[in-house]
């Protein structure tokens, strides 16, 4: 009996150490307890509840990635331009809209023919463009002329990105490359700035669109979430906590909204049979979006408080890629929409939205009016709901 609990002994405390390994290897220690035991009851989708999802598909668009030549990089951009529309018109989301689009334009990739090869495509409705950053060792003057300099250059030079009509400030939404928003990478690369969020804040940015980043070890320990971030004096990773976003609860003004994508983990398809992947919304070569998989990030419970059938679903994808891009324009993900089709030819009350990244930002402060039913009215690209003016005046009926 005493060999019998030494040995048990001694493998619980194996199980443990190669657990805490597993974990580690996997940079999970900054988020798992959140998802073990989170802050908030995500409540369940029940059958007769009409559920509103808004899907919004978020692309690191790098066309010179992997140091591609410009031959290749302009090659890779007339393919989006060209084959996106053919392969994806025939879809429609409950308001008869195509499969929605946002191109994240990294201004350190910068060259006019790419945003004027992509430019006809957002025009004929398919998509929109933001702003996408990759820096390393920057001052935080150096950040603010980059992020000035570029939505200035979308707005006068490619008509691309919108204006407050409050403020007739230029607004753009964020992914910050690398994942280092904040500073963020326990090494200090790829940024420099420990108080990003409030130059973003200040260069007009409506919406940062970062999150997930595991199994990076930028991930931070808020999951599943829709919330307001501010920067934390002689702190890195500000946006690791923050205020959540809440029915009738009016955005705080010196905060940044946070739209996270879904994070959990999938125990349907396991590593070896036994270990859980990570589920992280991130689309590509040898994951594309399936029904499976959007039952999952249904599931993670992305939405504001007190509006619990709104659920949305932030993806990304990284579509230059070679190993990605045959998968974001092919067969793949047109199996996707259909899986999505026969999701909400079974079940009337699943009501499908494609939404670009500032779409989405617009539903989330209706949701935080109280909106009962979105409401699509600002759907003009450029043309921005301010967000103060929208408090003023409330929902409209």
């Amino acid at each position: 009996m005493k060999f019998f609990l030494i040995a048990l002994s001694c493998f619980a405390v194996i199980c443990a150490v190669g657990l805490t390994l597993l974990i580690r290897a996997r940079n999970m220690q900054y988020w798992i307890r959140s998802y073990v035991v989170p802050k908030e009851h995500k409540p369940a989708i029940h059958p007769d509840d009409v559920i509103d999802v808004f899907i919004a598909i978020c692309d690191h668009w790098e066309p010179e990635c992997y140091g591609a030549s410009q031959e290749t990089a302009n090659h890779r951009v007339s393919r989006w331009r060209e084959e996106y529309p053919r392969l994806f018109e025939q879809f429609r989301d409950v308001n008869g809209r195509p499969p929605q689009y946002t191109f994240f334009f990294p201004q350190d990739e910068y060259r006019p023919e790419y945003l004027d090869g992509i430019r006809p495509l957002c025009e004929a409705g398919f998509g929109d463009v933001d702003v996408h950053l990759h820096h390393h060792d920057d001052t935080p003057e150096q950040l603010r002329e980059k992020l000035d300099s570029f939505r200035e250059t979308l707005y006068h030079r490619h008509g691309l990105l919108r204006k407050d009509p409050v403020t007739g400030e230029i607004v753009y939404g964020f992914i910050h490359g690398n994942w280092s928003l904040c500073n963020s990478r326990p090494d200090g690369a790829c940024c420099g700035v420990d108080q990003e969020l409030t130059i973003l804040m200040e260069t007009g940015c409506y919406a940062d669109f970062t999150l997930p980043s595991a199994p990076s070890a930028t991930q931070t320990s808020t999951i599943n979430s829709i919330y307001y971030a501010k920067d934390r004096m002689g702190q890195r990773k500000s946006h690791d906590t923050g205020v959540r976003s809440r029915v009738g609860i009016h955005p705080p003004e010196d905060h940044l909204l946070m739209i996270q994508g879904p994070l959990t983990l999938d125990w349907e398809y396991r590593k070896y049979g036994l270990i859980p992947r990570i589920e992280n919304g991130d689309l590509h070569g040898n994951r594309p979006g399936t029904a499976d998989r959007m039952k999952l990030w249904l599931n993670a419970g992305v939405t504001v408080a007190g509006q619990p059938n709104w659920r949305f679903v932030k993806l990304h994808t990284h579509g230059c890629k070679d190993e990605n891009i045959d998968t974001m324009l092919g067969e793949p993900m047109q199996q996707f929409y259909r899986e999505l089709e026969s999701m909400s030819q079974e079940n009337s009350k699943l009501r499908f939205h494609f939404v670009t990244a500032w779409e989405m930002s617009q539903f989330v402060h209706q949701a935080e009016l109280g909106y009962a039913v979105p409401n699509f009215h600002f759907q003009n690209q450029h043309e921005n709901v301010s967000v103060h003016k929208a408090w003023k005046t409330g929902p409209e009926t």
